[in-house]
């Protein structure tokens, strides 16, 4: 390795009453063949037994904090890494987990200067259906991706390791306005100087339930995502960009997706035709939309 030998990494965990799932993410985290690493634990004043589960690792490296007052999710992502001493970052929530291997297959592709993130595929764990599926099947791109980024979003929180010196360079981490997509905003901001270098293979394990923020809070990631499209539209760089358009169409497709969840097929239909054609469109035509206005008609 060109770079330091073997540098510290440190993990930042955000927590606030993740009881259910944290002793499988620390675990996860103690099986890393990677050692040089320090688990920053940030509690946002939890009430549930999350402070004992953490402090019975008798590990040195797991440092624990205990936020003066509770503060929005990338808010309190700020003040973690504040607490952080490592070279490079990551990012673990109480309720997801890594392989081994993960951050050991990472670090090395830092030996590029140029490379400001590194981050993989990962495994989708369907908590209400029990099923795992690898979520993304196709190559993950790498290098200058800022433009694929903005047609197709495919990096997880959970895989991602960043370069301090990449978030130096920001004016700000993370947006702290911003409660679902604020880990969209910073890696679309970190594309916009650094190569990112990706891992082809899943990394890490992804628990999707009901308690899951961007999920309880869907609306609000509309919201959010309508906030940054605006203010982006006048960023020099972004804007000018053919996969920025791409957003727009997202924004539209997330607004159809929850009509439908909602019951509400006729705006679902209304926002539909106004995608343009892709194979998006035609599987959320053919498999959701069409067979519920259906039914929903001939209940009527």
């Amino acid at each position: 390795m060109s770079m330091i030998e073997n540098p510290l990494v440190s993990i930042i965990m955000n927590c606030y009453n993740g009881e259910k799932y944290l002793r499988e993410a620390l675990d996860s985290v103690l099986a890393q063949t990677y050692q040089n690493w320090e688990l920053i634990f940030w509690d946002n004043q939890s009430t549930d037994q999350s402070a004992e589960i953490f402090n019975s690792f008798g590990d040195k490296r797991l440092k624990y904090f205990y936020a003066s007052k509770h503060t929005k999710l990338y808010e309190a992502r700020n003040y973690a890494i504040e607490k952080a001493s490592g070279e490079f970052i990551a990012f673990l929530d109480v309720d997801d987990w890594w392989i081994p291997e993960k951050l050991k297959k990472q670090i090395p592709l830092f030996e590029d200067s140029g490379v400001g993130l590194v981050y993989g595929n990962y495994w989708f764990e369907n908590g209400r259906k029990e099923t795992r599926k690898i979520i993304y099947k196709k190559q993950l791109p790498s290098g200058r991706i800022l433009n694929d980024l903005l047609k197709h979003y495919v990096v997880g929180l959970l895989t991602i390791v960043v370069r301090r010196q990449a978030f130096e360079n920001l004016a700000f981490p993370f947006n702290s306005k911003y409660h679902i997509i604020g880990d969209f905003d910073l890696v679309i901001r970190i594309a916009l100087s650094w190569k990112i270098e990706s891992i082809q293979e899943p990394c890490a394990h992804y628990r999707w339930h009901e308690n899951n923020e961007s999920y309880k809070h869907q609306q609000l990631n509309i919201k959010e995502h309508e906030a940054w499209y605006a203010e982006m539209r006048k960023h020099s760089v972004i804007s000018c960009m053919d996969g920025f358009n791409k957003q727009a169409i997202q924004i539209n497709y997330l607004k159809a997706v929850i009509s439908i969840n909602n019951q509400n097929y006729l705006a679902a239909i209304k926002t539909f035709f106004r995608l343009p054609m892709s194979m998006e469109k035609i599987k959320l035509l053919i498999s959701i939309l069409l067979p519920k206005f259906l039914l929903n008609f001939l209940r009527n």
